[in-house]
C-alpha cells in the first residue's frame, strides 16, 4: 500500500479533494514523519503541530459543510506545508536564522502565508535558513544545521534548504521557498528537486526587505514538474499570470492571463525550442573556478536529455561585465546594513553577516545607487544576448553538494555551532558560495524565470549517489514553458 507521502502532491490534493483521506489524516501522517526524521536532518526550527491539527479539523469541516450544502473547495484544500523561518507566520516566532534578532512572535501573517492559508494550506511550521537567508547553506547559531537527506553529511543548500530537505524527505508535499540569488534553485539540485524561481513581480516575495535591486521573488520546490505547477497556480492569481513566451527587457513584467493553469500546461509537449548551452559566468573573472565533473556530466545529461526530446542545442558564448561581483554584492548585502540589531547583540551575528553588515553600513547611498544603475544595465545587455535562443541551459551547481561547515570552516558532529567554533573567514566563505553556484545571482539580476531540473545521480541511477542538475533560464513569462520543458524530460 502506498504511503501518504509518497503520493505526489497533486495526487494528495485529489484524494484531499474528493475525500479518501481527511486532511487531520494527512497533517497526522506528515506530522510524524517530521518527528521520525527531524532530528536527524534538521529541516524544521519549529513545529507547530498542535496549531495544523486545529487548521486541519477546520478544513474538515469545510469540507462537511461543502459537500452538504455544495460549493467549491479551495484549490489547495487540507495541503500540508512549511515556511521558511524569514516569513512571518500569525503566533509563531520568526527568527531569520539569527541568534543576534529578538525572538518574538509574529501578530500577522506576511504576504506569502496569508495568500496561501487563503489557498486551503495546513502550516505545519518554520524551516531552516542560514542568518538573513544570506547563503548558500542552511546553518546558522540557533538550531542544526539542515541536511541533505540524499547524505546526511552534505548541506541541503540555501537558504531555502531546510524547506528542500522536509520535501526531499517527505516532511511535507511540497514547499514555497524564496529566491534572491539562487535560494530555491541551488537547495534543489542539492536535494534532487524541481526548484522554479519565477519572473520577477510575478509572485509576491513576502518575507524580502531591504531589497533595493528587486532580487528576491517566491517560487515552488516540489518532486516533480507537476508537483511544482499545482504550488505555482497557487501563488499566481490568475490574472496576474503571464503569456509563455518572448518579452524584451523593457516591456511591461505582468500581462494577460494564459489560457491554461500551470499544471494544465505540464500536460501539452512544448514547441520545438532553440537552446543555448553556456559555462558563463559572472563570477569567472573574480572568482576563477573550474566546473567539477559531475556539474559537467549532468549538463552533457541534460543536454541529451533535450535534443533527444527534439530541441536543438547550440554553444552560447555569452559575455559578461566583470564589475558584476562588486555591483551584485553591493546590492545583495545592503539589507543587512539596515536590518534593526542592538549593538550589544551584534557579536551574535555570523562572521559572514557581520563583515557584510559592516561594509554596508559603511557605503554611501551614492555608491548603493551606482551599483544599482549598473544591475539595471547589465539586465538589458544580458536579456539582449539571451534573446537569441528561446532558452539557456547551464548546470545548476559547479560542485557536487557541499559537506556541512565547508563553507565556514566549522568541524561538526552535532548540534548548532557556538560562536568559538566559526572560522570567521567571510571573505573565504562568500568565495566559495560563488563558486559553488556561479550561474544563479545573474538570473534574479536579470528578473528572469529559471528551472532546476534533477537530470543527473552521481552513483549513474536516480536515488543513487548525489543529485546533479541543470538550470534552464527562459523569457519573461516562460514559467509555464520551463514546467512543461521539465515534465517533457520525465521530471
Amino acid at each position: 500500500m502506498v504511503e501518504i507521502h509518497e503520493l505526489s502532491a497533486v495526487r494528495l490534493r485529489d484524494a484531499l479533494r474528493a475525500g479518501e483521506l481527511s486532511a487531520r489524516q494527512a497533517t497526522d501522517h506528515f506530522l510524524d514523519r517530521i518527528e521520525a526524521d527531524n532530528a536527524r536532518l534538521g529541516a524544521f526550527v519549529t513545529v507547530t503541530a498542535e496549531q495544523a491539527r486545529k487548521d486541519a479539523a477546520a478544513a474538515d469541516r469545510l469540507y462537511t459543510l461543502r459537500a452538504r450544502n455544495g460549493g467549491s473547495l479551495p484549490p489547495l484544500h487540507g495541503m500540508p506545508l512549511a515556511f521558511k523561518d524569514l516569513t512571518d507566520v500569525a503566533g509563531v516566532v520568526t527568527t531569520h536564522g539569527s541568534a543576534a534578532m529578538e525572538h518574538k512572535p509574529a501578530l500577522t501573517d506576511g504576504a506569502l502565508p496569508a495568500l496561501l492559508r487563503t489557498a486551503g494550506v495546513v502550516s505545519l511550521g518554520k524551516t531552516q535558513v542560514p542568518e538573513f537567508g544570506l547563503t548558500a547553506y542552511s546553518e546558522n547559531r540557533i538550531a542544526p544545521p539542515s541536511r541533505n537527506p540524499h547524505a546526511p553529511s552534505r548541506s541541503s543548500g540555501g537558504s531555502s534548504g531546510g524547506s528542500a530537505a522536509a520535501v526531499a524527505a517527505g516532511m511535507v508535499p511540497f514547499a514555497p521557498g524564496s529566491d534572491g540569488g539562487g535560494s530555491v534553485r541551488i537547495p534543489a539540485a542539492a536535494c534532487g528537486l524541481v526548484g522554479l524561481k519565477p519572473g520577477r513581480g510575478l509572485v509576491p516575495a513576502g518575507e524580502s526587505s531591504g531589497d533595493p535591486a528587486r532580487l528576491v521573488v517566491a517560487g515552488p520546490l516540489a518532486r516533480s514538474a507537476r508537483d511544482a505547477a499545482l504550488l505555482l497556480d497557487a501563488l499566481v492569481p490568475g490574472p496576474a499570470r503571464h503569456v509563455t513566451g518572448q518579452h524584451g527587457p523593457d516591456l511591461p513584467e505582468v500581462t494577460a492571463p494564459p489560457a491554461a493553469s500551470y499544471l494544465e500546461l505540464t500536460a501539452r509537449e512544448p514547441r520545438r525550442l532553440r537552446i543555448g548551452v553556456s559555462l558563463d559566468s559572472p563570477w569567472q573573472a573574480v572568482f576563477p573556478f573550474t566546473p567539477d565533473r559531475e556539474a559537467l556530466d549532468a549538463l552533457a545529461d541534460g543536454v541529451a536529455r533535450l535534443e533527444a526530446a527534439g530541441h536543438e542545442t547550440s554553444e552560447a558564448a555569452i559575455r559578461y561585465d566583470n564589475r558584476y561581483a562588486d555591483a551584485f554584492t553591493t546590492a545583495w548585502t545592503a539589507g543587512v546594513g539596515s536590518a534593526r540589531i542592538a549593538p550589544q547583540r551584534e557579536a551574535l551575528l555570523t562572521p559572514l553577516t557581520r563583515t557584510f553588515r559592516r561594509r554596508a553600513q559603511k557605503r554611501s547611498a551614492a555608491q548603493l545607487n551606482e551599483s544599482l544603475e549598473f544591475l539595471r544595465q547589465f539586465q538589458r545587455d544580458t536579456i539582449v544576448q539571451y534573446s537569441g535562443w528561446d532558452l539557456i541551459v547551464t548546470p545548476a551547481l559547479a560542485q557536487t553538494p557541499r559537506p556541512v561547515g565547508w563553507f565556514t570552516g566549522a568541524a561538526h558532529g552535532g548540534g548548532y555551532w557556538p560562536a568559538a567554533e566559526w572560522a570567521g573567514d567571510a571573505d573565504g566563505d562568500y568565495r566559495k558560495q560563488c563558486e559553488y553556484a556561479p550561474w544563479s545571482s545573474m538570473v534574479n539580476v536579470c528578473g528572469l524565470p529559471a528551472i532546476s531540473i534533477p537530470v543527473h545521480w552521481t552513483g549513474g541511477t536516480p536515488g543513487c549517489g548525489l543529485p546533479m542538475g541543470i538550470q534552464l533560464i527562459g523569457p519573461m513569462g516562460s514559467e509555464g514553458l520551463l514546467l512543461q520543458v521539465a515534465a517533457q524530460l520525465g521530471f
